[in-house]
């Protein structure tokens, strides 16, 4: 029992040094990066506000959200608190700025976070031909994905190419050298990612795995995964001659032998540091590697970081 006690306190203090150490960083070293004083006028349209005609593909750096249909996961005050990411709905997050879902599914189609669920996947997708049908120049790259250790939905390529076909983008790697200008009025990426079943084929209408990659590591150490974001992205090719997306999360996990298993106080541990990390992107030669970043409890500020550098990059200043 002792050990216990003390294992905990030993983690506590991990984590407190952790969090000290990007703290001192940002005071050092600061978080200026090229385009950060940029702010969009309107988020939910923030692409048509950039120069369509030089806004490509692969110049965007994506505000992404990380498990981003789980904001009525569970039940309120117990079971929630533990799997929540996300506390506005699909159509908010994309009002907001967002521009990458993360969305997994189980069997049912129901939205799900480990063992816990929210509501169907219909609800997800009516949400994102309403913001669509609101808007007219923003593309949405929606990743669905079989959640670990649940079965593949039945027919769940059919069900997604019959919702959402008029809108879709086929795969295509020329694609991520076009300008936005030459792929409307095609609207969403939809990366569709089985467990079982066989992955959508190459140039078809649905987008497979090999389209979006990550180093996704299992740790609340904010230091850590700052520090490995960073060293797998500068493993990464320019994004000028990459034919996937990447993404980096700037999220840490709740650990069952941390006393802290709420999402929300854990992933604040890092999610505030969103303009840190760009900043040391760009400082440490990165910045031309960046592509899609993602964060639980998306918020306005995060956006406008992310569209700042995007904006800079169709400037020509990064």
């Amino acid at each position: 029992m002792l050990s216990f006690f003390s294992n905990q306190i030993d983690r506590q203090k991990d984590v407190s040094n952790e969090e000290k150490t990007l703290t001192d960083l940002e005071k050092s070293d600061g978080s200026r990066f090229p385009g950060d004083d940029y702010r969009p006028s309107d988020r939910k349209n923030w692409m048509a506000g950039l120069t369509l005609e030089k806004l490509t593909l692969n110049k965007i750096v994506w505000p992404g959200t990380h498990d981003s249909a789980t904001n009525d996961i569970g039940i309120p005050l117990i079971s929630r608190p533990l799997a929540e990411c996300q506390t506005l709905s699909i159509y908010e997050q994309l009002v907001l700025g967002t521009r990458v879902l993360d969305i997994r599914v189980q069997e049912d189609r129901q939205i799900c976070h480990g063992i816990l669920t929210s509501y169907d996947v219909d609800v997800v997708i009516d949400d994102v031909i309403r913001f669509l049908s609101e808007t007219h120049s923003e593309i949405v790259i929606l990743e669905i994905r079989t959640e670990f250790g649940h079965k593949d939905p039945p027919e769940f390529e059919t069900y997604l190419a019959d919702k959402l076909g008029q809108f879709l983008i086929h795969q295509d790697d020329n694609l991520f050298n076009k300008p936005v200008s030459e792929i409307l009025p095609k609207r969403v990426i939809c990366i569709w990612k089985p467990r079982e079943s066989p992955k959508p084929s190459r140039g078809g209408i649905l987008w497979n795995s090999d389209y979006l990659k990550d180093n996704w590591i299992d740790t609340d150490l904010p230091w850590t995964k700052f520090q490995s974001n960073l060293k797998h992205l500068s493993e990464q090719q320019p994004i000028s001659s990459r034919k996937f997306f990447y993404r980096v999360e700037n999220t840490v996990t709740p650990q069952a032998d941390n006393p802290v298993v709420w999402v929300k106080p854990v992933t604040d541990r890092i999610r505030k540091h969103a303009r840190l990390f760009i900043s040391q992107c760009v400082s440490k030669g990165c910045g031309d590697k960046l592509q899609i970043l993602s964060t639980d409890f998306i918020e306005g500020d995060f956006v406008d970081a992310c569209v700042g550098l995007t904006h800079a990059r169709i400037e020509g200043k990064v």
